[in-house]
């Protein structure tokens, strides 16, 4: 164990000792802690195939639990997925299609109904260690969408332009900044921390504990201890001192008794930058593209004594699906007026797969790019970038992703009857959608004093 862990880690298990035998006696509601990387590749862990960057500890995730082949992220950026992960719907009906900066003036409605939410409502302590990136004024926080404790950052470490007057990355607990500008090499430590302190503080009644890591979102920093460990540069060093977090996260939970009574998910927001960033494992695409690089993620499932080791999982899931399926097993009861996209999924979790085909929707922006159903994946004939230019000698794209996951080759012309198919399940889905709300765009003027400073 890390040297600043060490002296809690002591205390700690004094207590531990004295309180292990009733903890035995009192069954709970169990913990759950969902850690969400960013930008993190579908090939950038050794258990998903990576040779250059050592992640043991998310290998031993895979080994005790159950690794995903086919997870999905409902976008390919930022605040978009994360709203997808937390609400259980698709953003465009919240109306987050785009990332905020530390200028925009909006941020998700507190109207929507968050996984944090749920848990608070179920007698739950609710906890973010990471990137908020849901809006960065008071309005917007974290402790207005059902946490009880925050620490990280408000948005992406990249978001420091001068020309836009950014200022300093402000480190944040709570919604006071307690750093800034942001010390970057030391950040995935004091995360670690954080989490450990979190967990140790609330040991003795169930918890549900979010850790958006910042990293390996560029610009890339790493710890001394880290640096130059990896066969993959920086990137690789990044990756493997977050595998060494999660390790330490996974010890702690052995540490206070609660491994057993602890869910723990590992995944990525989107795919890897196209520069500089990690690998897709041979997918096409990468990040701000619903190619498959761009959407699917790692994603690992582990609970002692209750999820089956060793399992590969390929039947399709994606991000809302973890709402509805945190509520199934802590028996939470979720709103009825609220339409929720997501689906039970703990029949994967603790049954094995599933041949039950389902369809999931893929936006960029405000726009409907993509759609897969069942081995089936239809792509609308656009440039994937931001100026959001059309190609019109691509066409549309139509893939059998059973056979040809890395959608090399375009069965449009060979398969009409598919590829229309395709195109009215995109458009009945629109129109079931009904009103959505507008896009949230607005921007703070420079000078507003409600910008961070």
């Amino acid at each position: 164990m890390k040297p600043y862990l060490l002296i809690f880690y002591l205390v700690s298990l004094l207590t531990v000792t004295c309180t292990s035998n009733i903890n035995k006696e009192v069954k709970r509601k169990p913990n759950v802690i969902f850690i969400y990387a960013d930008d993190l590749g579908y090939g950038d862990l050794s258990c998903y195939g990576a040779d250059s960057i050592h992640t043991p500890y998310l290998d031993a995730m895979a080994k005790n639990g159950i690794k995903f082949t086919n997870f999905y992220s409902t976008s390919p950026i930022c605040s978009p997925s994360r709203t997808g992960l937390l609400t259980g719907r698709y953003q465009v009906r919240a109306g987050v299609t785009r990332v905020f900066f530390p200028n925009s003036l909006q941020g998700l409605d507190t109207a929507e109904y968050t996984m944090a939410e749920m848990f608070k409502e179920n007698g739950y302590v609710t906890g973010i260690i990471g990137k908020w990136h849901l809006g960065h004024l008071p309005e917007f926080l974290p402790m207005e969408q059902g946490f009880d404790y925050w620490f990280g950052l408000p948005y992406s470490n990249d978001m420091t332009w001068k020309p836009r007057k950014d200022p300093p990355l402000p480190l944040m607990r709570n919604g006071e900044i307690i750093d800034q500008p942001t010390h970057q090499q030391t950040l995935t430590q004091r995360y670690t921390t954080e989490a450990f302190n979190f967990i140790a503080r609330n040991r003795e009644k169930p918890f549900f504990l979010y850790i958006p890591h910042t990293f390996p979102h560029k610009p890339l920093y790493v710890s001394a201890e880290y640096q130059g460990t990896s066969k993959f540069g920086k990137y690789g060093d990044v990756v493997q001192e977050l595998d060494r977090s999660v390790g330490e996260i996974l010890q702690a939970l052995e540490t206070f008794g609660l491994s057993e009574n602890t869910l723990v998910v590992f995944s990525s927001d989107n795919g890897p930058t196209a520069k500089g960033g990690g690998l897709t494992g041979g997918l096409r695409g990468h990040k701000a593209t619903t190619f498959e690089g761009g959407i699917k993620v790692p994603t690992l499932a582990m609970w002692k004594g209750e999820i089956k080791a060793g399992q590969n999982i390929s039947t399709p899931a994606i991000m809302t699906d973890w709402l509805p399926t945190f509520a199934a097993i802590t028996g939470a009861q979720l709103p009825k007026d609220i339409p929720l996209d997501g689906q039970d999924i703990s029949s994967l979790l603790f049954e094995g797969e599933d041949d039950t085909e389902r369809d999931f929707y893929f936006y960029f922006n405000e726009e409907l790019r993509a759609v897969r159903a069942g081995k089936w994946k239809y792509k609308k004939a656009v440039l994937e970038n931001p100026y959001r230019q059309r190609l019109e000698e691509h066409g549309d794209l139509l893939f059998n992703l059973e056979e040809d996951p890395n959608e090399t080759t375009n069965l449009a012309a060979s398969q009409p009857e598919k590829l229309k198919e395709m195109q009215t399940k995109m458009e009945d889905f629109i129109k079931n959608l009904g009103e959505v709300p507008a896009p949230k765009l607005k921007e703070v003027p420079f000078d507003d004093p409600r910008k961070l400073k």
